[in-house]
């Protein structure tokens, strides 16, 4: 059974260890109020965690759907205690604009994100760079999916804003109502392959889960028309074996995502930008009044969008705002280099109030 949901070669390898332990592997399919649905080759069964991982994990060790597990089974009682989390492939990691928490796996061991935004007010090309960063830095091949194309006012403009930013990633104009561009969302899940859907509450995610499987398996809802804002359907996340042998992982609408670890995600997001800043006549150009600036020149010449620049800055404080929040040395770094240039600009500005 487990094959058929991605067992390989290579985990059959890792677990190896687990086996001699009389362990079983199993994969996450659902989580809800700390109990974790999985399907093992015994069929599908309802797991915890043992007390020794909860003790050990730390905030980005802990089960998250889609990954493999090593398991004690209990087949009378439908029931298995999680003993531990084989290593991920690749792990779509956010952290909530609103916590502190250090991290939160969203979906592990994925091949491909689906980052869906419907044709309407909520297409936001800055909310769709973070997504784009998040899904390059969590190894997974990110997909544009525009939904509701049969309600797009201006298709082909929509389109243009989203391939606008999505660079080296492809996008689809689709609608689950008419079938417009399905069948080629459709060819892109491969079986034994994993898919997860990030977006915004409402944007359709759960009716592309439902088309794709041809079946009701999720419940819909639709955007306000008053402010285009979605309600929460999905309320948690759930990893679906479609009949093509496909799997895609729903999860509840996220309208923000923090950023974590991202260098290498924001890299592939802005590639054109690193490029233009490449160009800078001095390495350590700040984009400001330095001679040679190609940024400067690049938004002058209207070649770089200012939003685009704007989100790029942003996501990089806020990137680095996170990364000296967690590490001494790098705060520590930060300081013996801005110190001293800080106290510097105080000095000239005292001077030329003198004057």
């Amino acid at each position: 059974m487990i094959q058929s949901y991605g067992w390989s070669d290579a985990l059959r390898h890792d677990f190896t260890p687990f086996a001699a332990r009389h362990l079983i592997p199993g994969r996450i399919l659902v989580q809800q109020r700390g109990q974790y649905g999985l399907v093992t080759d015994l069929g599908e069964l309802t797991g915890q965690i043992s007390g020794k991982l909860a003790h050990d994990a730390d905030s980005g060790g802990f089960p998250a759907v889609g990954d493999w597990v090593a398991v004690a089974a209990r087949p009378a009682e439908r029931a298995a205690t999680i003993h531990a989390v084989l290593p991920r492939r690749t792990a779509f990691v956010r952290r909530a604009a609103d916590t502190i928490a250090t991290e939160q796996v969203v979906a592990a061991n994925v091949d491909m994100a689906l980052l869906v935004a419907s044709m309407n007010a909520d297409l936001n090309r800055r909310r769709l760079e973070r997504y784009l960063a998040t899904a390059w830095q969590s190894g997974a091949k990110p997909v544009v999916v525009l939904t509701k194309a049969d309600l797009a006012e201006d298709p082909e403009g929509d389109i243009a804003d989203a391939e606008s930013v999505a660079f080296g990633a492809p996008v689809l104009a689709v609608s689950a109502v008419t079938g417009q561009g399905m069948d080629a969302l459709a060819a892109l899940l491969k079986p034994g392959e994993t898919a997860v859907l990030v977006g915004s509450s409402g944007v359709g995610k759960s009716s592309l889960v439902n088309a794709l499987a041809g079946e009701m398996l999720m419940a819909t809802a639709a955007i306000r028309e008053d402010d285009a804002h979605g309600r929460h359907t999905t309320t948690h996340r759930e990893l679906i074996r479609l009949p093509s042998g496909a799997l895609i992982l729903d999860t509840p609408g996220m309208r923000e995502l923090g950023l974590l670890d991202a260098d290498e995600g924001l890299s592939a997001t802005f590639e054109d930008v690193d490029e233009i800043a490449g160009s800078c006549r001095f390495s350590d150009c700040h984009h400001g009044n330095e001679p040679g600036c190609a940024v400067r020149g690049a938004l002058e010449s209207g070649e770089l969008d200012h939003g685009r620049w704007k989100s790029f800055v942003k996501l990089q404080k806020e990137l680095r705002y996170q990364q000296l929040k967690e590490s001494p040395d790098a705060r520590q770094a930060y300081l013996r280099k801005w110190k001293p240039i800080i106290k510097a600009q105080r000095a000239r500005t005292k001077l030329r109030h003198k004057i």
